[in-house]
C-alpha cells in the first residue's frame, strides 16, 4: 500500500519476499524512490539484500495497547491554543526531527503538563504528547516530548498515559511509532502496557532507482 504525505512518503509491502520483491521494484519505478519501504524488519532485510540501490534507514518498534495504561495523571489536560504554540518551541528547540508537531496537517489536540522551567522561562508546557493521525479503530500518539530541564521527573510517563487511555476510550485501540534504538521511551510504553512488534523502513538513497529498474521498464 502506497501513501503519500508531507512528511514522508510510504510504501507498506507484506508477504512472501520473492514476490514482495517483484512488486516493490515495480512500485518504486511506477511512484517514484523517493517512497520510503516499511515492513516486518525481516522481510525489510531480506528485500535489502534482494534488491541494488535499496539501502536499510532503521529498525523501530510498532506499540500497541487496547487497555487502560493505569497511570494517574495528575497535572496533565488538554492544552489551550495558547500553549500548543508555546508547546511548538520546544520541537524547535529540542526535536526538530519529530513528525508530529503544533500546526502540522493532521496532529490533533495536545495534552501536557504546564509548569515554570528552572531555566526561569516563565510558565510553559514542560511536557506534551499528540493525538495524531488517529483513524476508526485505532488512536495514534505521536510528539512525546519533555523540556529538559524537567526530564527524570516521569512527566513524559504521565502524559503519555493520559493521551493512551483518551485514545484507548475513544477508538479502542491506542497505537505509536518508536525507534528501536531508543531503549528509555520503549521500556517507558511498555510499563504503560504497550505490546511491540519490530518493523523496519528502507528507502533508494538519492533518488536513484535500482540498478536494473527504470520507469520505462512497466511501459
Amino acid at each position: 500500500m502506497a501513501s503519500p504525505s508531507r512528511q514522508q512518503n510510504r510504501l507498506a509491502v507484506e508477504g512472501d519476499v520473492a514476490d514482495a520483491a517483484v512488486l516493490v521494484r515495480r512500485v518504486l519505478a511506477e511512484a517514484g524512490p523517493s517512497y520510503r519501504v516499511l515492513g516486518g524488519a525481516g522481510l525489510i532485510d531480506a528485500l535489502v539484500r534482494r534488491l541494488p540501490g535499496l539501502a536499510p534507514v532503521h529498525h523501530f518498534f510498532w506499540m500497541e495497547t487496547t487497555s487502560p495504561s493505569g497511570v494517574a495523571a495528575e497535572g496533565v489536560r488538554w492544552l489551550a491554543a495558547r500553549e500548543e504554540k508555546q508547546a511548538a518551541s520546544l520541537f524547535d528547540r529540542f526535536f526538530p526531527d519529530s513528525y508530529a508537531q503544533p500546526g502540522r496537517a493532521g496532529v490533533g489536540r495536545w495534552a501536557g503538563i504546564v509548569g515554570e522551567t528552572d531555566g526561569g522561562d516563565g510558565v510553559e508546557p514542560l511536557a506534551v504528547a499528540a493525538d495524531a493521525w488517529s483513524a476508526a479503530g485505532c488512536g495514534f500518539m505521536g510528539g512525546v516530548i519533555t523540556h529538559p530541564s524537567a526530564r527524570g521527573r516521569g512527566l513524559a510517563r504521565t502524559v503519555s498515559g493520559f493521551v493512551l487511555d483518551a485514545l484507548v476510550d475513544r477508538y479502542g485501540r491506542a497505537a505509536l511509532m518508536v525507534l528501536a534504538g531508543n531503549t528509555p521511551a520503549i521500556a517507558t510504553y511498555e510499563r504503560l502496557g504497550m505490546a511491540k512488534h519490530r518493523f523496519g523502513a528502507a528507502q533508494i538513497p538519492n533518488g536513484d532507482y535500482p540498478r536494473e529498474v527504470t520507469p520505462t521498464t512497466l511501459i
